[in-house]
């Protein structure tokens, strides 16, 4: 990783970014997995809450800093550009590696510690995802003109329908056991290396599912190239709700026959969050630019500035925290007992302390922020 001085950013892009990385921590650190507020859980297959929204709205950014970002390398030769592109994703896709790992010691069925067996950890998850997103949709960025590039993107997505339609259980094509996307993974990982959250081996992250993945990234490339186009205006604010309303009523109907669906990545599930992440980018530019209200935002700039480190901060922190025990309690769960639970309802108490380890986290991207330290990949 490089450490370098911050450069000019768009506010609205920082802004959503913050609210992403922000919303990423509270959803993944509750005090109790058993105590969630509702629309702080994911659907339980089909259907959408704004949780679903948190990790295609992070492809989403990254589309969008892609089309500032990429700029400098239009005046560099071929390698320079595929060099950093394949880099960036090998360093991303390892991180993951290494945090499915960590912290690489855990305890067996008698208590005795030992290293973890890295022949049956997780391959795939959310850095992984990016990572793969973020290589095909540069390349094909770098390559097709913006016509080629959004035909691209919708053959993604109907290539995606026909792929789990086909190679599906009949009947149950969109099924957790019938859905094709386990069954690619199956093809080329052992069940061990897949995620076991779902009662079977499943992974909502899988290879397969990478497929319209991609197009979340380009559809926040191309909304930023549209912004950049045409400027941070009511004209532009008024375009970007009108077609997030064209690809929201779209994506309503496809669910009918390709239901809405995070944990199989579905196309309809494509469009609806990038109708609703283009729904709150213009929302974010009305208040920004066109109303210059500003009050408040830099608390979101401040994720927004070191996003990817602090997405792997509080992946570790709260790993080291649960890992560190009191005779038979880890030192999270007594902390969410000792503090947050005593006087508070169950529900109440761990929103707080998912609320709580966020803004520590704010602190730290704070002090990072206050002395111009920024950590990219």
């Amino acid at each position: 990783m490089e450490i370098k001085g911050i450069k000019e950013r768009y506010l609205a892009l920082d802004i959503l970014r913050g609210l992403t990385i922000a919303l990423m921590i509270v959803v993944n650190t509750p005090g109790s997995w058993e105590t969630i507020y509702a629309p702080f859980k994911h659907s339980a297959w089909h259907g959408f809450t704004i949780t679903d929204l948190v990790f295609p709205t992070f492809l989403f950014v990254i589309g969008n800093a892609m089309s500032f970002s990429l700029k400098k390398y239009e005046s560099k030769g071929e390698k320079a550009f595929l060099t950093k592109l394949f880099k960036r994703s090998l360093i991303i896709f390892f991180i993951g590696l290494l945090l499915n790992a960590f912290p690489f010691v855990q305890q067996d069925v008698s208590g005795e510690w030992q290293f973890v067996n890295f022949s049956n950890i997780r391959i795939m998850g959310v850095l992984q995802r990016i990572a793969i997103c973020y290589l095909a949709a540069g390349l094909l960025i770098r390559y097709l003109n913006m016509k080629y590039l959004l035909g691209i993107g919708a053959f993604l997505l109907l290539l995606y329908w026909g792929l789990l339609y086909y190679f599906g259980d009949p009947g149950a094509a969109y099924t957790l056991e019938g859905n094709a996307a386990l069954k690619f993974d199956l093809l080329i990982f052992s069940s061990e290396n897949l995620y076991m959250g779902y009662g079977i081996p499943f992974d909502p992250e899988g290879l397969l599912s990478n497929i319209p993945a991609i197009v979340n990234v380009i559809g926040g490339y191309v909304a930023g190239i549209f912004i950049q186009r045409s400027g941070g205006n009511i004209s532009t604010v008024g375009k970007l709700a009108l077609i997030g309303l064209l690809l929201l009523g779209t994506s309503l109907v496809w669910d009918s026959s390709f239901p809405i669906n995070k944990p199989i990545w579905t196309s309809s599930y494509v469009l609806h969050t990038i109708a609703w992440d283009l729904l709150i980018l213009a929302f974010l530019i009305l208040i920004t630019d066109i109303l210059r209200f500003k009050k408040g935002v830099y608390f979101f700039e401040v994720f927004g500035r070191n996003p990817l480190f602090i997405y792997i901060l509080s992946g570790v922190i709260i790993q080291i925290v649960s890992l560190i025990s009191f005779g038979e309690l880890s030192l999270k769960t007594i902390i969410y007992q000792d503090i947050f639970l005593a006087g508070l309802g169950p529900y109440t108490a761990s929103l707080l302390f998912a609320l709580s380890y966020m803004f520590i986290l704010w602190l730290i991207g704070l002090w990072m922020d206050k002395r111009s330290v920024y950590i990219k990949v």
